[in-house]
């Protein structure tokens, strides 16, 4: 059981430095490539209309990748966020689904007591809940 949540760390962690680093290399061709074609239409419309409409062009090309950048952006992250929620309700059915879990916490409940366990149990609560509320909810952005 904590072997299998320790793959999954490992395995959720590689894949986000392999798409980190992927996404920088993109991000990097893609800031030479929209460079060189703002440089020719900057060129195009400068020997064709002028220095004003030349830079106005310059800032709709700009305008428009970063619109393009900001959807990319809030789709993956919402992609993310529902894979995310899948296998945190996936890896808690298989601990409570699982008969070693099952049987250890019946161990502990007779080895504890079940007097002495109840105000145990209520301050783990707590400090769930707690740690429940601190997280960001759905509908708001985490700050980074």
């Amino acid at each position: 059981m904590l072997a299998r949540m320790i793959d999954d760390l490992k395995e959720s962690t590689g894949l986000a430095v392999r798409m980190t680093s992927l996404a920088a290399a993109i991000a990097l061709a893609l800031l030479v490539t929209i460079s060189f074609l703002c440089a020719a239409a900057f060129v195009y419309v400068l020997q064709t209309w002028g220095l004003i409409e030349a830079c106005f062009t310059g800032a709709a090309i700009f305008f428009v990748v970063t619109l393009i950048g900001i959807i990319v952006y809030a789709v993956r992250k919402r992609q993310v966020r529902r894979h995310a929620a899948e296998t945190t309700r996936s890896a808690l059915h298989t601990a409570l689904a699982d008969p070693v879990m099952v049987a250890t916490a019946i161990q502990v409940v007779r080895a504890v007591g079940i007097k002495r366990l109840v105000p145990l149990l209520a301050v783990g609560g707590l400090a769930l809940g707690l740690l429940a509320n601190n997280r960001p909810s759905s509908h708001q952005a985490p700050a980074e």
